[in-house]
């Protein structure tokens, strides 16, 4: 038995971890957040991480999410998941232990994760992003292209369906397995 993997692709503060907990309460599953395994490494991703240490970072994530799926969990992977070959990356790994994904995309405008880091400096509810940091990271994302098909989730202007994405996913999920 090999369990199954739902991948998170978008922004920073476009509201990744809170769709990731939730899922992992809805469906049920686990998440592997690349946030919490830079945090373990001593890394702050807000302050910018070299490439190196982000590769190093995906290996990791890699790891933990292939000894859950064969423990036939569902995985949610937390992460921007920009660019693409980090997606392709993920796909070929299901691939090769016949285990189903789904992309579900987290699309947010501009203007909400921008007043979202702002918030956040108040509340500190998370870590910051350095204005450099997430400048950059808006100008390089790399949102799913069509061939994709990903499922996709606006945020930012009102409630969010995400008891409409849970029946969504495990169609897609179980047709797939």
């Amino acid at each position: 038995m090999t369990g199954r993997l739902v991948l998170l692709c978008g922004k920073s503060f476009s509201g990744k971890s809170t769709v990731a907990a939730s899922l992992a309460d809805h469906l049920p599953g686990s998440v592997v957040s690349l946030d919490a395994i830079n945090e373990e490494r001593g890394l702050h991703g807000g302050d910018g991480i070299p490439l190196s240490e982000w590769a190093r970072t995906n290996e990791l994530a890699k790891q933990q999410a292939l000894a859950r799926l064969h423990k036939d969990e569902t995985v949610i992977v937390d992460d921007t998941s920009s660019p693409r070959f980090l997606r392709d990356g993920w796909r070929s790994l299901c691939s090769s232990i016949g285990a189903p994904i789904a992309l579900v995309f987290v699309d947010t405008s501009q203007e909400v994760t921008r007043q979202r880091l702002i918030d956040n400096r108040v509340t500190r509810h998370r870590g910051d992003v350095t204005d450099e940091v997430m400048a950059a990271h808006q100008e390089s994302f790399e949102p799913p292209d069509e061939d994709e098909q990903a499922v996709l989730l606006a945020t930012g202007s009102g409630p969010t369906d995400l008891d409409g994405l849970c029946t969504t996913l495990r169609g897609l999920l179980n047709q797939a397995g």
